[in-house]
């Protein structure tokens, strides 16, 4: 599986999706929209290596990456330079509703929201696979990060579908080989660092999200 895989771009490499959220925040502290789809779409890749057991969340993240970059590129651009100053512009301008299911469904808050809740998946999933020996069940892995975090947004059908999906992962070398960034302990070493500020990312997105009460939008 990951032979097959790894070669649908052989000029991937994890130190990518590093350096992008190396990039999202700013000395204050903001996060820079930019540069967090630039992450998404290096852990899109990162999911697409993997072949189709991951491909409900890797296209539905592809989605999610498009209606941002239109956001960026529209008329108000400007106001989405930040994911402080998009929430702050769409709520200013009522294109968030946190009332009504399906209102706005393309506003930036509520499709952010979703890749937000992916990536805690996957920071909770990568650090497991850092963390964890060559023997570590992968499968076990996954479907304990996915419990933790995606799955209370996924409807049964969906619950289902990735728990048997995570059955059939390949082991841990074969998640690392894909990530192209060397040996196992090269491997470790930059998810030693990438997984925290992927994690402050989070973390600063899960607090504004909360001050503003939109960790719910429909």
């Amino acid at each position: 599986m990951a032979a097959s895989g790894a070669s649908v771009d052989q000029r991937f490499c994890f130190q990518e999706v590093f350096d992008s959220f190396k990039l999202c925040l700013s000395e204050n502290k903001e996060v820079y929209l930019e540069h967090y789809v630039d992450g998404w779409r290096g852990l899109v890749k990162f999911l697409n290596c993997l072949g189709s057991v991951f491909g409900f969340i890797a296209k539905d993240a592809v989605n999610k990456v498009q209606v941002l970059v239109a956001l960026m590129s529209g008329e108000s651009g400007s106001q989405y330079a930040t994911i402080q100053s998009m929430v702050k512009y769409e709520l200013d301008n009522g294109l968030v509703d946190v009332t009504k299911r399906g209102s706005h469904p393309e506003s930036g808050c509520r499709t952010l929201l979703r890749l937000h809740r992916a990536l805690r998946w996957l920071e909770l999933f990568l650090e497991r696979l850092r963390t964890s020996g060559e023997d570590g069940k992968t499968s076990v892995m996954c479907a304990e990060a996915y419990n933790e975090s995606l799955s209370q947004h996924h409807p049964w059908v969906i619950r289902k579908a990735a728990g048997v999906a995570f059955c059939v992962l390949p082991g841990r070398p074969a998640f690392f080989e894909v990530m192209n960034v060397g040996s196992t302990e090269q491997v470790v070493a930059m998810l030693g660092g990438a997984l925290p500020l992927i994690s402050e990312v989070y973390n600063i997105t899960e607090e504004l999200y909360a001050q503003h009460n939109l960790l719910d939008l429909p």
